[in-house]
């Protein structure tokens, strides 16, 4: 069945949740201490297309097994270029390409607004993450290590980033 990756619809949200959930209750991918509701996940999807920010899911057939966006890297007006992205795949769906299909819509559209970078806020552990990033250009800049904590250990954070084709200029 092939993977088609289109704009999500707030119909999407209740799959868009369950995804998030699961990586928030059993994963260190988001540093929160417990599930998410509907409300908030719509509120964070309306946010995002309201600022003009794609939220993107990956279907195979009628299942949602994966979702993207990105958002402002930092409230301030100097950072205006620069996005910072979340990458969310469905438990079952891992190493099968999802997130790799997200990721290069999501640098498109980022690329098409004309914005020059895109950041990756990942856990060190994170291993994945950080090999499908890698191999979409990105390149480590930071890491601030026991920036965070979850499950009753520090986490370190990692900083990657990626300088997009957009003809933007300062």
């Amino acid at each position: 069945m092939p993977l088609i990756v289109r704009d999500a619809t707030l119909e999407d949200a209740a799959d868009i949740l369950a995804i998030y959930n699961y990586a928030a209750v059993n994963t260190t991918a988001v540093w929160t201490d417990g599930p998410a509701d509907l409300a908030s996940r719509r509120a964070w999807m309306g946010a995002r297309q309201q600022a003009g920010y794609p939220v993107l899911v990956a279907m195979k057939g009628r299942d949602v097994v994966g979702f993207a966006s990105f958002g402002d890297f930092r409230p301030f007006p100097g950072y205006r270029h620069t996005v910072e992205n979340s990458v969310y795949v469905g438990e079952r769906h891992h190493r099968l390409g999802v997130g790799r299909c997200l990721m290069t819509t999501l640098i498109e559209r980022a690329t098409a607004l004309d914005k020059h970078a895109m950041i990756a806020g990942i856990e060190a552990a994170n291993a994945a993450s950080i090999a499908l990033h890698a191999s979409l250009g990105f390149a480590e800049v930071g890491r601030m290590p026991e920036v965070g904590c979850k499950f009753g250990r520090w986490l370190d954070l990692v900083f990657m980033q990626k300088q997009l084709a957009g003809g933007v200029r300062p």
